[in-house]
């Protein structure tokens, strides 16, 4: 039995909390969860290719040559960073706002099944996923141009500067993400930094504001560091914080020169909260989770599912209950276990889980009850 988990159970098994108020954007997107067929034995029963380099092999051996690989379609859902965290979030009796890619002129069904407590604002096509899964990850194929439209003047232009700034004045949490897949996301911080944030109201409790990069490989290392330098400006308004995956954070890491391949994850996390200067740092690699806060490393292990039903939106889900938990005013270590609990159960039940829920799981964990 771990006295941490042991104790958060009992707070917040004994926490009333007021509603939260979260905006959260920017991206949208239909995801479309497939499996890879490796031997088909009749129309109905085939058997999976299970891992990445079963697949990858699978291609390399066509190299020069072709192949067909089957794809299955399981599950068409909610995806985008965004969407997923908000889903996830709004389990918890919170007052939501998403604004991002949900269609156009009309939202898409399937972010119609979003919870009613999540006010909806669409300000561009939603762009589409095939995220292929393996059970030890996924491969995601993207379709996105639509994402251009993902700017500060359409933001306006649909939720109307007035009421964005009275929402930014009231929220608890303002989360950005999916860096990676707008073009027009750091302009949009600095619209945002230039006209909106001379306009709130200092607090002496300043919400969160949540930034996840999402994969920024693909960008160039130059955007990557502007991005991370004006995440600085909103600290006077924000607690800001920073999330990443193991795999991005040691890209970070690299492009600024801070630490090697070979670094420890707390070297890492270390190295990439004094570069930054801002509240906090978290990593969540998929088997543990870390952050940096006050310049404090905290560090737990997570409850690892070794046939997990659904991976895409497990990070989401991850940095939903971390936020949360920063949210509620629990330690840092506390967050992080909030954290892996949510994203624990997401992976085992393929959906986000309802406060009782995380409670209970958290409970389970700590008693080695979860497979």
């Amino acid at each position: 039995m771990n006295t941490t988990k042991s104790n958060l159970v009992e707070r917040l098994r004994n926490t009333t909390y007021a509603h939260k108020k979260m905006i959260i954007g920017f991206d949208g997107f239909i995801d479309e969860i497939i499996h890879a067929v490796d031997k088909r034995m009749d129309s109905e029963h085939f058997t999976r290719i299970e891992t990445m380099l079963q697949f990858a092999k699978r291609i390399e051996r066509a190299a020069g040559l072709s192949t067909n690989i089957e794809l299955i379609p399981v599950q068409e859902k909610i995806g985008g960073n965004g969407p997923i965290m908000c889903n996830a979030l709004s389990q918890h009796d919170s007052d939501m706002v998403y604004i991002g890619a949900l269609g156009q002129p009309q939202i898409h069904p399937v972010f119609l099944g979003m919870p009613s407590n999540a006010k909806l604002y669409s300000i561009a096509q939603a762009a589409h996923t095939d995220a292929v899964e393996f059970l030890d990850g996924k491969l995601m194929l993207g379709k996105m141009t639509c994402l251009n439209d993902v700017t500060y003047a359409n933001i306006i232009k649909t939720v109307g500067q007035d009421n964005f700034v009275k929402m930014l004045a009231e929220t608890d949490l303002f989360a950005t993400v999916n860096w990676s897949m707008l073009p027009y996301m750091t302009d949009l911080w600095q619209k945002i930094q230039e006209d909106l944030l001379p306009l709130l109201p200092k607090r002496s409790n300043p919400p969160i504001f949540f930034v996840d990069l999402a994969d920024p490989e693909k960008r160039e290392h130059h955007e990557i560091k502007r991005a991370l330098d004006l995440l600085k400006s909103f600290n006077h308004h924000f607690k800001v914080v920073l999330g990443l995956n193991k795999k991005e954070a040691y890209d970070i890491a690299s492009i600024l020169g801070l630490a090697s391949s070979d670094a420890s994850l707390e070297v890492v996390n270390r190295k990439l909260y004094d570069y930054l200067k801002i509240y906090a740092v978290v990593i969540h690699p998929v088997d543990q989770s870390c952050t940096v806060i006050d310049g404090t490393f905290y560090h737990d292990m997570g409850p690892l599912a070794k046939k997990p039903k659904l991976t895409t939106g497990a990070g989401d889900n991850f940095n939903a209950g971390f936020v949360f938990g920063l949210m509620l005013g629990l330690s840092p270590h506390e967050s992080l276990l909030m954290g892996m609990g949510t994203s624990g159960f997401y992976v085992r039940q393929a959906r986000s889980p309802k406060f009782f829920e995380l409670v209970q799981f958290i409970a389970d964990w700590d008693h080695n009850q979860i497979d």
